[in-house]
C-alpha cells in the first residue's frame, strides 16, 4: 500500500517533458486559432450594448493537429502513448499552470480601469471568491478570447487523452466493443462540438461566468482528465458487453445527443432569427424574450437532460462492477442541479414577470414529470 502510495506521488510530480507537451499544445492551439480561417460568428449581445466575435476554426484546428501528429506518429518524432504515458504529470503540470494563470487574471482584472461589459472588474473585496469565480467577464491576451481558447483546449484535450489511451489499449491487444463504444461516443461527442462550435457562443459560460479559476480548472484540467476517467478505468479494467448492454448504451446516446444537440440548436437559432419555425411551426414566444416551442416548451433547461444522458452513455460500456466510471454523470448531476439553481435565480431577476409566466407554461426544469 505504501509503496503504491509512492509511486503515485512520484508520477504526480512534474516534469519538463510535460511542460514542454502542454505548452507545445497550447501553443499550437494559439497559432491556429489566429492564423486559420473560418467563421465569424457575433457573440450574445452584452450589458453595454457591445458585442464580441468569435474566430470559429476548432474543427480546421483539430484535423489539422491530428494530421500533424499523425506524420509525426508515422516518422516515428512522438509517440502515439505519450499523453497515457505522462497522465500524471501533465495533470499536475496543467494543475499548477491553471492556479497561475488564474492568479494571474485576478490581478488584471483588479487593476482594469475598462469599464465595458467584458474588461470592467467585479471584485467584491473577498479575494478568494474573487478569484475563484473571477473578475472579468471575458478577459483577452494578444487578441485571443481566453475563454473560448481554454474551453476549446479541454475539449480537444479531452479526445487526444483518449486516442493516447486506444493507442495503448491497441499495442497491448486490448481493444473490444465497450472500448470502441466509449471512444465512438467521446469522439463523435468532441467533434460535434467543433462542427456546431459557433453554438458555445450563446452558452452559460460564455455569456454569463466570468473567468476566473473555476473555468480555467473546469477547462484546462477538470474536463480533460477527469470525462476521460472510463478510459482509463478501461485501460486497467477489461468488460465484456452483452449485445443487449450495447445496444442500451448507443439509444442512451443517441437520445441524448438528439435532445442535447436539439435544444442548443433550437436556442441559438432562436437568438439569431425569432421568428425561425421550430419544429415546422412558427415559434411560441413568451414576452418577446423567452423561447416555449420545441425542447424549450417541454422543460425549462432541456439541454441538460441531454448533457447527463450523453454523459451516462459514455460510463455504461464500463459495465456495473464500479461505481468509479459514473463518476462524470454523478458529478454533471449535481452540477447541473447547482447550476440550474443559479440560472433560474438570474433569469427571475432578469425576466421578473416574463420568467413567472414562462415557469407556469413550463413547470418542468430539466426532466419532465420528475423535476
Amino acid at each position: 500500500m505504501e509503496e503504491a502510495a509512492a509511486a503515485l506521488i512520484t508520477s504526480l510530480i512534474p516534469t519538463w517533458s510535460a511542460v514542454i507537451v502542454l505548452f507545445s499544445y497550447l501553443g499550437y492551439l494559439a497559432l491556429a486559432g489566429s492564423l486559420l480561417p473560418g467563421k465569424i460568428v457575433p457573440g450574445a449581445v452584452l450589458s453595454d450594448g457591445s458585442r464580441l466575435r468569435y474566430h470559429c476554426n476548432g474543427l480546421l484546428s483539430l484535423v489539422l493537429l491530428m494530421a500533424l501528429l499523425g506524420v509525426g506518429v508515422q516518422m516515428e518524432l512522438v509517440s502515439p502513448t505519450v499523453v497515457a504515458d505522462k497522465g500524471l504529470e501533465l495533470l499536475s503540470v496543467t494543475f499548477i499552470f491553471s492556479v497561475l494563470v488564474s492568479l494571474i487574471l485576478y490581478a488584471m482584472g483588479r487593476s482594469s480601469c475598462d469599464q465595458s461589459s467584458s474588461f470592467k472588474p467585479h471584485i467584491t473585496g473577498n479575494m478568494l471568491d474573487d478569484w475563484w469565480l473571477g473578475a472579468q467577464l471575458n478577459p483577452r491576451f494578444m487578441g485571443i478570447d481566453l475563454k473560448f481558447f481554454f474551453v476549446r483546449a479541454g475539449m480537444m484535450g479531452w479526445l487526444f487523452i483518449n486516442l493516447s489511451l486506444l493507442a495503448k489499449l491497441y499495442q497491448a491487444g486490448n481493444v473490444n466493443l465497450s472500448v470502441i463504444l466509449y471512444q465512438l461516443f467521446c469522439g463523435l461527442y468532441v467533434i460535434d462540438y467543433f462542427f456546431n462550435e459557433e453554438f458555445m457562443t450563446s452558452t452559460w459560460d460564455i455569456i454569463a461566468e466570468r473567468l476566473g479559476f473555476m473555468l480555467v480548472f473546469g477547462d484546462l484540467v477538470f474536463i480533460p482528465f477527469t470525462f476521460t476517467i472510463q478510459g482509463w478505468w478501461l485501460l486497467k479494467n477489461k468488460v465484456e458487453l452483452s449485445k443487449i448492454a450495447a445496444i442500451s448504451s448507443c439509444l442512451v446516446f443517441l437520445i441524448g445527443y438528439q435532445v442535447f444537440r436539439g435544444a442548443n440548436k433550437q436556442k441559438h437559432v432562436f437568438k439569431k432569427d425569432p421568428k425561425a419555425r421550430i419544429w415546422g411551426r412558427p415559434p411560441k414566444v413568451i414576452g418577446g424574450k423567452l423561447l416555449a416551442s420545441g425542447y424549450w416548451g417541454i422543460a425549462r433547461h432541456c439541454n441538460y437532460l441531454g448533457d447527463l444522458l450523453l454523459a451516462l452513455s459514455f460510463s455504461l460500456p464500463c459495465g456495473t462492477s464500479s461505481v468509479i466510471p459514473y463518476f462524470y454523470p454523478i458529478y454533471l448531476l449535481i452540477l447541473l442541479i447547482w447550476r440550474e439553481r443559479r440560472d433560474e435565480a438570474r433569469c427571475s431577476q432578469k425576466y421578473k414577470e416574463i420568467w413567472a409566466e414562462y415557469c407556469q407554461l413550463v413547470p418542468w426544469r430539466i426532466l419532465p414529470f420528475v423535476y
